[in-house]
């Protein structure tokens, strides 16, 4: 019933929401006299708050149309190259032939579409060939495709490194650095010719025995019976994949919210302040970020409730007892592939030493081939995003490829 609840709610709580943008867009308007009256002008930002509330289960768009090649401007296009029920991986294409190294971008599969990323493609676009993994909202994908589990996973993201080729680069963000490690470690093993040059791994949760955070306390409170029972869900008859049992993206926000909710009501509340003083660049970059933020999308429930038993209440890999489709994950077994990890000093989701947990189980890699920067004073999404991201973490990225290519 936990899907049906949020649904009636979102259906019922739907035309307040409309008829609140339809007032505003009646209240904000250069009336004589009175257009710019205080109470005008609260009334209509009150109306945007009461419009905005709830969230959205589309994937908004990456809105990149262009980057920079020498100074000078050049086109992007969102080229779909490889379909799979649960995901595309999308080419970001420049509109001239240059030649720089192929970058596969793994976005989270973990509440979130992968334009949360936006930021982290733009950056990467000056001095790399651009793809990433689009994940489908699970809610769209029929039932007749089946399940998506965490070796599915595995299995898209080597599916995804054969056809880029062995110059290809690889950058897990969050969640992936599990898969994308196994993925990497399970090609070493096989000697197969096509492994990544490099590998980055950033704020991921290789090993979350160190320094557990509170997300990684929740995972082992509980046992895997009571995820199975309390947060999973059946998606409603009403969309492409009615009866697919998921992980809603709305409880997943719903989480994340709570863990920071002074910070989200200061942020809303000083919205209101900046709509009220007409400040439209402030007002614009709050409602840029909650566009985002609030777009979620709904994981498959295998894939789920085998990432929280393997990777946080099992702790598989750091073990050396990770299993994929029956093969043992060795990470000893990666000798070719340049391995970087990325911190932030102020990660709440996953703490420094989650991430470079992995060079200490790269033990077949030449201690030049290994990396690791922990960025001062950034949390989580800063790891990926804004402006530490561009200014000191993407240059040593960037360089670490480029020694690895």
């Amino acid at each position: 019933m936990l899907y049906e609840t949020y649904q009636a709610h979102s259906d019922v709580f739907g035309p307040v929401r409309w008829m609140a943008g339809a007032v505003q867009g009646v209240i904000d308007q250069p009336w004589p006299l009175i257009g710019s009256h205080p109470l005008m002008r609260s009334a209509a930002a009150a109306c945007e708050l009461v419009s905005r509330a709830g969230m959205w289960h589309n994937r908004p768009d990456f809105g990149i149309s262009h980057t920079k090649l020498d100074g000078e401007t050049v086109a992007v296009t969102e080229v779909p190259v490889v379909h799979h029920p649960f995901c595309t991986l999308l080419h970001f294409r420049k509109e001239i032939p240059v030649e720089q190294p192929p970058v596969l971008i793994v976005a989270p599969l973990s509440g979130h579409f992968s334009t949360l990323l936006r930021g982290t493609v733009e950056t990467m676009l000056l001095d790399h060939d651009v793809f990433i993994t689009d994940w489908i909202n699970a809610r769209n994908v029929p039932l007749l495709y089946g399940r998506f589990d965490l070796d599915d996973f595995i299995d898209v993201v080597i599916s995804f490194i054969r056809e880029l080729g062995p110059e290809m680069h690889i950058l897990g963000v969050c969640q992936p650095s599990v898969p994308v490690l196994a993925a990497a470690a399970l090609l070493a093993a096989a000697h197969d010719p096509v492994q990544p040059r490099s590998m980055t791994l950033m704020g991921g949760p290789i090993d979350t025995r160190r320094s557990p955070t509170a997300v990684n306390k929740l995972a082992t409170s509980r046992p895997l019976s009571w995820f199975d029972r309390n947060v999973i869900a059946t998606v409603p008859p009403r969309y492409p994949g009615g009866f697919r049992r998921v992980y809603p993206g709305f409880v997943q926000l719903a989480g994340f919210m709570t863990m920071n909710l002074d910070r989200h009501v200061t942020a809303h509340v000083d919205l209101f302040k900046h709509l009220v003083r007409g400040d439209g660049e402030s007002a614009a970059a709050t409602r840029t970020f909650y566009d985002e933020y609030m777009s979620v999308m709904d994981l498959p429930a295998d894939f789920y409730l085998q990432t929280i038993e393997r990777v946080f209440q099992k702790h598989l890999l750091p073990q050396g007892k990770f299993l994929s489709r029956g093969l043992q994950v060795e990470p000893s077994a990666i000798t070719r592939t340049g391995v970087m990890a990325v911190e932030g000093e102020n990660d709440d989701i996953c703490s420094p030493g989650q991430t470079s947990a992995v060079l200490d189980l790269c033990t077949g890699l030449a201690a030049a081939k290994k990396a690791h920067h922990l960025q001062p004073r950034v949390g989580h999404y800063g790891v990926f995003n804004g402006r530490r991201w561009r200014t000191d973490i993407y240059p040593r990225v960037r360089d670490f490829i480029r020694a690895n290519s």
